[in-house]
């Protein structure tokens, strides 16, 4: 670091690549090929059609096979460029997001400095605009000698909405090699020192969570900005006791504390290692990190170092890749819908986006900066003084509980900004089925905790009617054990916010318990556990399962499917299937025209037989109906005295209560 008078130069970010060259995710270090980006939303213009087309084309891939060699990586920071070949940096991990850092932080200008070497070797700096049009900003050519160190001094001015900075690297006559490239900028005295992070993992996963303490412990660059790693273990085989573990400890020393307790879910865990965090005091920030990850350890490094120089204090979340898709992004952002009271990618961004296919520069809507109400805690860094003033993670096992701490944040002035160039790589959300499963009682439960503590809408808007629309939903698809487990979640919010604490520890237990006795939740592996199946009466000319139905053939569904549950089943489907459905095509308007149904799990492990029964759905239904209209009148007085208990339930003190079985030796 140099001293300048009153204010020092800090490195913001530099160049990296992949640490185990690892070629299905080279797309997000380097990218070879040319930029096409696609049309501009005002171009297309509002004609339904051509919308319609334009998100098509949207998706569909600019790659055209090109690739960069592993062996092109001559370290962690230097990559050769073949003579005449083009390489851009302007990659998830290379560009520089600099609307986020003109939005969020007290950078205005920024130095990037690039080391070339080869002879006849260029560099070329860009920057795009919020709509993701690039424009050339400076270039420079090695020397005759083949050494090159060039210095571009870059304003952030321009960066109001969106837009990044990166550069491309050409061969000239001869290989050429990027040694480094760093992004720095002067900041006030104040700001020159790094800030340090306790990293707080829960598990259940022993060996996952190993080899992930390992990468960590592993990582010299990252090791100044630890602190401690707390391991909240609440697994049911110890995580010490992995053949993976004794190469963990060695790594991370005195810098790892297991902490074994109860499985209280990922809001029990990160609400201990909140508070660990917070009476240690020694850590600028707590960061949250799923143990079911693979890390980018550099992603760390620069979330510190923009909470750091953030204006305020700021919650700062990474992004998450798929583990089985390394190039595949979940999502560029996340809001909580305020109407719906429901989580979501914004409706100008897309989920699910593949960089392999369609790269930043190709890729118009990455260019606008995404501001979001919350991150995912499968990392997510907390300044300190954010736990101090808003207490801990709500008692929610899981689910909602870092949304709803996004939102608390906000109501207290700190914002979050899920920040480009920090990730993790985690089994994908696509591939669960918690939609249906033990996990749709925390789903419902929690999302209605949630809105009756920060729903700004009488009523909390939509949310009831959408709570109604989807458990009938689950009723005439015959999910009666779904349908249970989300009324068994309504009385649950309806006795009052103090019993969430006294649920954790086993209600769990409870619902894995009640399931048990529906049989739309007792998952067999074998196929042949099943009965054949059989039908009186073939599909009506044939018809496929697997087309799709229009909006207005699935409405029409939606209005006569709960009537013709009340109708007796038919005879054989009592003892046949009368189907057997794919996850993927398992959709309530299938589901309710059968009668009778073998329906596989996302996973693809396993498979469940459906079964209709009236009399089930007519007394479902009375108390669907029931409750919802019980919420609609006490809506008012329950989410007073939610709002009023959300600092005592979210107290350290109320926690310690909770903790108190692994706290306190036995007698």
């Amino acid at each position: 670091m140099v001293s300048t008078g009153s204010t020092n130069v800090r490195l913001l970010q530099r160049q990296i690549l992949p640490l185990d060259r690892d070629t299905d995710v080279m797309a997000l270090y380097v990218d070879p090929e040319d930029a096409r980006l696609d049309a501009d939303k005002y171009q297309v213009g509002g004609n339904r059609a051509a919308k319609e087309l334009n998100q098509a084309a949207i998706r569909q891939t600019t790659s055209t096979g090109a690739s960069v060699h592993p062996d092109q990586i001559e370290s962690r920071t230097a990559l050769r460029v073949r003579q005449g070949q083009r390489l851009s940096f302007g990659t998830y991990f290379n560009a520089f997001p600099a609307s986020y850092w003109r939005r969020w932080t007290e950078v205005s200008d920024v130095t990037l400095t690039v080391t070339v070497s080869g002879k006849g070797a260029s560099v070329t700096v860009y920057k795009s605009m919020a709509n993701g049009r690039s424009q050339r900003v400076a270039s420079g050519v090695t020397e005759p000698d083949g050494t090159g160190r060039f210095v571009f001094e870059l304003s952030l001015t321009p960066f109001v909405d969106g837009g990044w900075y990166w550069y491309d690297v050409v061969g000239g006559d001869e290989d050429a090699v990027v040694r480094s490239a760093e992004w720095t900028a002067e900041v006030p005295e104040d700001r020159a020192e790094h800030g340090t992070t306790d990293i707080a993992i829960t598990t259940i996963l022993p060996d996952f969570c190993s080899k992930l303490l390992k990468q960590i412990g592993d990582d010299e660059d990252l090791a100044p900005y630890v602190d401690t790693v707390f391991v909240m273990d609440q697994g049911a085989k110890p995580v010490t006791g992995s053949e993976f573990f004794p190469a963990a400890e060695k790594a991370l020393g005195e810098r790892l504390r297991v902490i074994v307790q109860g499985n209280l879910g990922g809001s029990g865990g990160y609400a201990r290692g909140q508070m660990e965090s917070l009476r240690k005091g020694t850590a600028t920030y707590a960061l949250m990190m799923d143990d079911d990850v693979v890390c980018e350890p550099e992603g760390i490094i620069r979330a510190v170092t923009f909470g750091d120089l953030a204006k305020r204090p700021t919650i700062v979340g990474g992004h998450m890749f798929s583990l089985y898709s390394r190039s595949r992004l979940h999502s560029f952002g996340e809001i909580i819908h305020p109407w719906r009271f429901w989580w979501m990618t914004p409706l100008d961004s897309y989920p699910e986006w593949d960089l392999a296919a369609r790269n930043l520069r190709s890729s118009r809507w990455l260019h606008k900066r995404q501001d979001v109400d919350f991150n995912g805690w499968f990392m997510c860094l907390i300044p300190r003084q954010v736990i101090d003033e808003i207490g801990l993670s709500l008692p929610l096992f899981i689910k909602w509980d870092d949304s709803e701490y996004g939102l608390r944040a906000r109501e207290h002035g700190f914002p979050t900004v899920t920040f480009p160039g920090a990730a993790v790589w985690h089994v994908p959300w696509t591939d669960k089925n918690d939609a249906v499963d033990w996990q749709s009682y925390f789903h419902h439960r929690n999302r209605l905790v949630a809105a009756l503590l920060h729903s700004s809408y009488p009523k909390g808007g939509r949310l009831l009617r959408e709570s109604l629309n989807h458990q009938i939903a689950h009723l005439v698809s015959m999910q009666y054990s779904t349908a249970e487990l989300r009324l068994m979640a309504m009385e649950d919010v309806l006795a009052g916010p103090r019993g969430l604490h006294e649920l954790l520890s086993h209600r769990l237990a409870d619902v894995n318990a009640f399931r048990k006795q529906f049989s739309d939740a007792q998952l067999h592996a074998d196929p042949d556990d099943f009965p054949p199946v059989r039908r009186e009466k073939p599909p009506r000319k044939g018809r496929s399962d697997s087309e799709v139905p229009s909006r207005r053939s699935q409405l029409i569904t939606a209005g006569l499917a709960p009537l013709r549950q009340l109708r007796p089943r038919r005879k054989l489907a009592g003892e046949f299937p009368e189907t057997e459905l794919p996850a993927m095509d398992a959709k309530w308007y299938r589901l309710a025209r059968y009668d009778s149904a073998i329906v596989s799990m996302n996973d693809g492990t396993s498979a469940a037989l459906y079964r209709r029964d009236p009399a089930q759905f007519r007394d479902l239904m009375r108390r669907t109906l029931a409750l919802h209209d019980r919420f609609r009148r006490e809506w008012d007085s329950l989410a007073a005295e939610y709002r009023e208990a959300l600092a005592e339930i979210t107290s350290p003190e109320a926690w310690d209560e909770t903790f108190r079985p692994w706290t306190e030796p036995e007698e």
